[in-house]
This record gives structure tokens, C-alpha cells and sequence, in this order.
């Protein structure tokens, strides 16, 4: 509803600006009661139960959005589009809202305990925000019931209200994605839920994480290495629509009866709105093991040399703690934060993290024994530790050959294990020289 400029209220007749002051007294009064009383009645028409009969249709869209540049877009979205044209409106409802500047967000963040919200738009402003973004929008128009679009409605705007609006966001378990599949499943009387619990995809979340972070190296790495187990479960379709493409994808596949009892597939019909110009993220994850085995090997053989070399050479004694330390420090704080993920947080992907036997805590007790290799034979305690660091990296590998095991690292397995070698097999070299050069 349009509001109106109030240009009206700024002039008048010559007749009325000469009204005495009681007289415009008794005016603005009578106006006051007639406009309140007009008010009221609005507002009665507007939030009086709207009756429910076979009269102007509504037509459900399941909105879709490509991927976008921001990490938190590169995963898509969607919402869902209601033509009401008894009301004259068109509004699209999106799960995916969050504000940075809400209290507290950065340690809800980090403990997992963000709150997101539903609100409505109207569709035809929302469209353009994805437009002027360069991502594509699709629509697909759903076979509904009657009764069932307007149940979707009513829950809809139930859920917008503002105390029944926000939720505890889960990346793959409770997002925008699967609210909205929660809320179609349910106006189609569990379909989607039938046909596609039981229905496997052969893939994880982790492989739908790989392939659309894949445009930033270190977005994919830091993700590879704080996810867990959790996110290496085989998919069912169920599970997979937690990417809104995904759940495009797989309504096409699904079926409702219709009022003649015939099964109708629940697309109608497909639209696309606007074609991004953007590059598509690719179907599979990349495969960059060797990328990080050679860039691991290089680092550990580079230490290694250094630490033979330091017998003879100050320069590669400093050098190799330098770099020793600056990894040690890195593999410390990085055991640091998986633990903290796992025991500290509400960040479900990230339990029982394989990760913790190539990247832990231990590492840190080297920092104050990395300056003492090479001084004395009977300084062990560096080289012990060295050794035990590497160790447990060793074991990490060696248990992929269990099934309890499944956890998907190799590219953490690949770079950090040679480096860990190279730390122990360098500061052994120290070790070695300082007890050649010294007498029996």
C-alpha cells in the first residue's frame, strides 16, 4: 500500500485559515476521532483471518540463486515466492539472514550459536538484488493443492513474526536451504521427504565444500583442515538439499497426485530470470594432493638440508630454527583451535578431527627447545619431542587403513607430514654434528 506524500495537509482556502481558533478546535477534534475510528476499521480489515475460499488461486515458487563472490554466497540460495493476487502481492520469503553488527556476533560465531532469520520482500526488488550481483535467478512454479498453497502461506507468515523469526543456523544440517525444504516437504504432505531419504547421491559435504571453495586456496585449505568426520557421511538427496541448487535439482524428480488421483510431477514449470555472466563452480572438487604433497616435500627436505649443513654453517643453524619454529607455531595454534572447535563449541562438522594427529598442541613445547639443538648431545628433550610430533603423524596416516577411519585429509596428511619428518630428521642432524665435533 502506497502511502500518501501529505502535500494536501500544507495549504488551504482563504475561508478556512479565517475559522476562529475555536472554531478549528472543535474541527481538529471531530477530525482526530474520525480519523482513529477510520484506522481502527483499517487495521481490523487487515489482520481479520482472511476466509479461505476457492476464489483467486496463489501460484508457489521455489526460488533459486546461483553463487556469489562472498564466501557465505559461493554456496547459493534460494526462498520461496508467493503470487497472492487476491491481495495484489508477491512476496518471497528468504532463511538466510544475519547481521554482523547484531551483539555478540563474532562469539556467537565462533562458539557455532548464530541466529538467523525469515523475513519477506517483495519478489520483484529481491529478483533485482541478485541481479545487479550478477547471479542467476531461476524460479520454478510448484503443483500444489489449493488448500496446501494456502497452509504454505499461513505458516509463512506465521514464521515472520517477530517472535518466531530467528533460529540457530548449522551449516549442512539447519540452513536457509533446508528451511525452506522443511517447509515445502511439509505443504506437500512429506513427498519430498519419501522419495528422497532413502535416495543416495555419493557425495559428502565435504566434496560440496571442496568444489565451491576451489576459487580461493586458502578458504579450501582452512576448511579442510577444520572439518571433521561429520561432514565425510555419505548424502542422502535428503541431506544434499542443503544446497538450494541441489534442492532444484532434485524436485524435479518428485511427484504429487493430483485432484483426478494422476501423479503430476511437482515442477510445472521452470523460468530463468536473469543468467549470471559469473564463471559456474565446478562439479567436482580439484584435485590439488600433489600441489600440496610437493609443497610439504620441498618445506621438509629444505629443513633437512638445513639442519645437515648447520655443523658447518651459522647461517643454516639459524635458518633452519627459524623456520622450525615459525611451523612449529603454526601447527601449535592450529592443534589449539581443532581442539577448541571440538570440545568448546556448537560446530558439530568440525568433531573428531583426524586433522589433531598431523596438527596438535605439542608442537608448541618445541618453541623453547628449538634454540638449544646442537649444543649438547645430552639436550634430547627437542629431539624426543621432534620425534613425537612426527610420530603421531606417522600413526595418523597408518590408521586410514581402518574403516573407522574415513575422514577425507590427505592433502592436510600430504603437506604436514613431510614437514613434521623434516623438523625431526633436521634437528637429529644438530644433534648428530654437535656429538661428531665433540671428543669421546
Amino acid at each position: 500500500m502506497k502511502r500518501g506524500s501529505g502535500a494536501a495537509g500544507q495549504g488551504g482556502s482563504s475561508a478556512e485559515r479565517q475559522l476562529g481558533s475555536g472554531a478549528v478546535a472543535r474541527l481538529t477534534i471531530f477530525l482526530s476521532i474520525l480519523l482513529a475510528c477510520i484506522g481502527r476499521s483499517s487495521t481490523a480489515q487487515e489482520t481479520a483471518p482472511r476466509p479461505h475460499g476457492p476464489a483467486a488461486p496463489l501460484t508457489v515458487y521455489l526460488m533459486t540463486m546461483g553463487p556469489g563472490t562472498a564466501v557465505w554466497e559461493r554456496f547459493g540460495h534460494n526462498a520461496i515466492w508467493i503470487h497472492d493476487p487476491e491481495r495484489g502481492t508477491d512476496q518471497a520469503y528468504n532463511y538466510g539472514l544475519f547481521d554482523l553488527r547484531q551483539e555478540n556476533f563474532l562469539f556467537r560465531f565462533l562458539q557455532g550459536r548464530m541466529w538467523y532469520w525469515m523475513q519477506g520482500f517483495p519478489a520483484e526488488s529481491y529478483v533485482e538484488q541478485y541481479r545487479r550481483a550478477n547471479r542467476s535467478v531461476w524460479i520454478q512454479e510448484l503443483e500444489m493443492p489449493p488448500h496446501a498453497k494456502r497452509e504454505l502461506q499461513d505458516f509463512l507468515e506465521w514464521n515472520e513474526r517477530p517472535e518466531n523469526r530467528f533460529y540457530h543456523y548449522d551449516y549442512y544440517r539447519d540452513n536457509c536451504s533446508t528451511r525452506v525444504r522443511d517447509a515445502l516437504d511439509h505443504a506437500l504432505g512429506g513427498r519430498i521427504r519419501a522419495h528422497s531419504s532413502t535416495l543416495t547421491t555419493g557425495t559428502t559435504f565435504r566434496f560440496h565444500t571442496q568444489r565451491l571453495t576451489a576459487n580461493d586456496p586458502l578458504v579450501y585449505t582452512g576448511l579442510l583442515l577444520g572439518l571433521g568426520q561429520p561432514v565425510d557421511w555419505q548424502l542422502s538427496a535428503w541431506e544434499e538439499m542443503f544446497l538450494p541448487l541441489a534442492l532444484r535439482e532434485h524436485l524435479r524428480k518428485i511427484t504429487v497426485r493430483g485432484e483426478d488421483g494422476a501423479e503430476l510431477p511437482v515442477v510445472r514449470a521452470e523460468r530463468t530470470l536473469f543468467e549470471s555472466t559469473a564463471r559456474v563452480p565446478p562439479d567436482r572438487p580439484p584435485v590439488w594432493l600433489p600441489v600440496y604433497l610437493g609443497l610439504g616435500a620441498a618445506l621438509g627436505a629444505c629443513l633437512f638440508t638445513l639442519g645437515a649443513a648447520a655443523r658447518h654453517n651459522r647461517r643454516a643453524r639459524t635458518g633452519f630454527i627459524a623456520i622450525s619454529g615459525c611451523w612449529a607455531l603454526l601447527a601449535g595454534v592450529m592443534g589449539l583451535m581443532l581442539v577448541g572447535l571440538w570440545t568448546l563449541t556448537d560446530h558439530t562438522a568440525a568433531y573428531h578431527n583426524e586433522n589433531l594427529f598431523l596438527l596438535n598442541p605439542l608442537s608448541l613445547a618445541l618453541l623453547p627447545l628449538l634454540p638449544r639443538s646442537g649444543r649438547s648431545w645430552g639436550e634430547r628433550r627437542g629431539l624426543i619431542l621432534a620425534g613425537l610430533v612426527a610420530g603421531l603423524g606417522v600413526v595418523g596416516l597408518m590408521l586410514k587403513l581402518l574403516a573407522t577411519f574415513y575422514q577425507v585429509n590427505g592433502e592436510i596428511i600430504a603437506l604436514a607430514l613431510p614437514i613434521h619428518l623434516g623438523v625431526a630428521a633436521g634437528m637429529w642432524q644438530l644433534n648428530r654434528s654437535d656429538s661428531v665435533a665433540s671428543p669421546p
